[in-house]
């Protein structure tokens, strides 16, 4: 299995290069830095302007293809991916906000895709009954929410809770507040602000899978191996369990390793919303801003986001699935 992934990577990796460039040579072409500086008041000198730009390997009147040199070895030579045209390191800024859509992202997702699979197991189960069908409405109800809607929504309740409480247990405002000198105090008041993204992440999470692996798993239920186990003795239990579940694991798996990118670089609503300074709010400040370096950083994170997801998803395919294993070990001998 380790070649087969090695192998994967290695495409994966010429991929992410070539995506790379294409979106530096989209940013730069579409973006002009330089009308951040031409709208200032009082007017700043054109000479001035043009310094900046050049300083910041910027300036449209150098060559794309003296740009491109400058741009590519400084990544190469000093992982220093640029500056943005107001100033500002980009690498500094991508490696702070990075953490922070980590923690807001990382529990809520995988609660959601945990709940998603048990409630899709259960539904596929107990197809057409009760409690299949209550589900059934309660994720079609989530999905048809808008995300900003739900957040804001869950606000509103913690608010009216805080009011009703007379406390200040739901906060939502920033990844702290204030809080006191006592002994896990700084912990407590970072887990009351991720409270509430967590709760939205996991009902949009949970809604979306359980989706996916109820229709798996009928499918699963259905096929041809299911009923070779109940002839070979096994009990209805026993050959889901044992055979359907791990194979209706694969696509439900594949979908959630390939979401990783969206969940990094398309949370910006939650990041608003929360007040949270990730790299979805980055994303969508270096499109206005004009910031072709933080653009291209953030498009190169997704493309790696991309990347992990791909090999996560090899990876849990290749446990889940013999076959796969098999077919690699076969090719490499």
């Amino acid at each position: 299995m380790g070649t087969y992934l090695l192998k994967r990577f290695l495409n994966y990796a010429i991929l992410l290069v070539v995506a790379t460039n294409l979106s530096w040579l989209l940013a730069v072409t579409q973006l002009n830095p330089r009308s951040l500086y031409e709208i200032s008041n009082p007017p700043i000198d054109p000479v001035s302007i043009e310094n900046n730009l050049r300083s910041r390997n910027l300036s449209d009147k150098v060559p794309l293809s003296e740009r491109w040199v400058t741009w590519s070895s400084s990544i190469l030579l000093e992982w220093d991916w640029g500056q943005s045209p107001r100033g500002g390191n980009v690498g500094e800024e991508i490696g702070r906000r990075i953490w922070v859509s980590v923690r807001l992202i990382t529990l809520g997702s995988l609660l959601g895709v945990g709940l998603g699979v048990l409630i899709g197991t259960w539904s596929a189960r107990r197809q057409y009954g009760l409690s299949d069908r209550t589900f059934t409405f309660l994720a079609l109800l989530g999905l048809s929410i808008p995300s900003f809607v739900i957040a804001n929504l869950l606000q509103v309740l913690a608010t009216y809770i805080n009011d009703l409480t007379g406390t200040r247990f739901f906060e939502f405002v920033g990844e702290t507040g204030m809080h006191g000198e006592w002994f896990g105090a700084q912990l407590l008041d970072r887990v009351q602000h991720l409270l509430l993204p967590t709760i939205a992440l996991t009902i949009l999470g949970a809604a979306f899978f359980s989706r996916i692996q109820r229709s798996v798993m009928l499918d699963s239920m259905n096929s041809g191996f299911v009923r070779t186990a109940r002839a070979k003795g096994l009990t209805r239990s026993q050959a889901i369990n044992r055979h359907a579940l791990r194979v209706s694991l694969i696509p439900t798996s594949t979908y959630f390793a390939f979401s990783i990118a969206t969940l990094f670089v398309g949370s910006a609503f939650m990041e608003i919303i929360f007040s949270f300074h990730g790299m979805g709010e980055y994303a969508v400040q270096t499109i206005q801003g004009h910031d072709v370096h933080g653009a291209v950083a953030t498009a190169a994170f997704g493309g790696v986001c991309v990347l992990s997801g791909a090999l996560l998803a090899d990876f849990m395919v290749a446990w889940l699935d013999p076959r796969v294993r098999s077919a690699g070990a076969s090719h490499s001998g």
